[in-house]
């Protein structure tokens, strides 16, 4: 687990499958499909989400996005 640096205003995607409990590969794969319930930015190759957002969400603050990482066939 990356560790958590609260003075920058940005998560990794490593600190955000942390926060979530899912996989870091998992949340890149939800992150490239734009399906993480919180926004995220592309920093050159890079991928990060506002910690605000993420704080936001996790506390229950910020109503999470309609996210299936699994859809359902039809």
């Amino acid at each position: 687990m990356q560790t958590r640096h609260p003075d920058r205003a940005t998560a990794t995607i490593g600190e955000v499958a942390a926060a979530f409990g899912i996989s870091r590969s998992t949340a890149y794969e939800l992150a490239k499909a734009d399906r993480l319930p919180v926004p995220v930015i592309r920093l050159g190759r890079r991928l990060v989400v506002p910690r605000a957002a993420l704080d936001r969400l996790l506390v229950g603050d910020l109503p999470p996005a309609a996210v299936d990482p699994e859809p359902s066939a039809a």
